[in-house]
């Protein structure tokens, strides 16, 4: 081989590095890109889950739903003298 062939061959092989260094980068930022996108989703997603949980917690309280069925269901509330209380069963009591 002669010195121009060797030039020829040095900036080609420089060339495909090159490139090659090019497209990895250019793959990293499209998958950082994507990790953000993700990490942002799973935020709003866990701010809209604690929010859920707000309203579940409210819906089921002891005082909107004694209201919902007083109005939906026209059942009232006994008072504390008609309510007896049972103790629940411990796991080991049928032994």
């Amino acid at each position: 081989m002669r010195g121009r062939s060797l030039v020829l061959l040095g900036l080609l092989a420089f060339v495909v590095v090159a490139a090659g260094v090019i497209w990895r980068r250019s793959v990293g930022v499209a998958q950082a890109r994507t990790l953000r996108e993700l990490r942002e989703t799973r935020g709003s997603l866990a701010a809209t889950e604690a929010a859920l949980e707000g309203a579940i917690r409210d819906a089921s309280s002891r005082a909107r739903l004694a209201r919902t069925v007083e109005e939906r269901l026209g059942m009232r509330i006994p008072p504390e003298s008609l309510v007896i209380r049972l103790p629940r069963p411990t796991p080991d009591a049928g032994r």
